[in-house]
């Protein structure tokens, strides 16, 4: 799930927890309810596709990331940004 889903998600669990007044206690669907948990999953989404976005393609998908060794053992990493 991406950021946009998560988004989405988030939008249509608030209108249906906040916005929308039905009476369904006949038919045994709570739509506040499920709006709540549609609102809890589009913000776990959007948390974790935050946290994971560097590692997919986020900042620095265009970069190359190279380690050099020189003689005396000692590395140094050098980034190249191709655009």
């Amino acid at each position: 799930m991406g950021l946009g889903v998560g988004i989405f998600l988030v939008a249509i669990g608030a209108i249906l927890a906040f916005a929308v007044n039905v009476d369904t206690s006949g038919a045994g669907v709570n739509l506040h309810t499920i709006g709540l948990i549609l609102l809890a999953v589009g913000v776990l989404g959007c948390l974790l596709s935050m946290i994971f976005w560097s590692s997919w393609a986020g900042p620095g998908y265009w970069s190359r990331r190279r380690s050099v060794s020189g003689p005396s053992g000692a590395s140094t990493t050098t980034t190249t940004i191709d655009q």
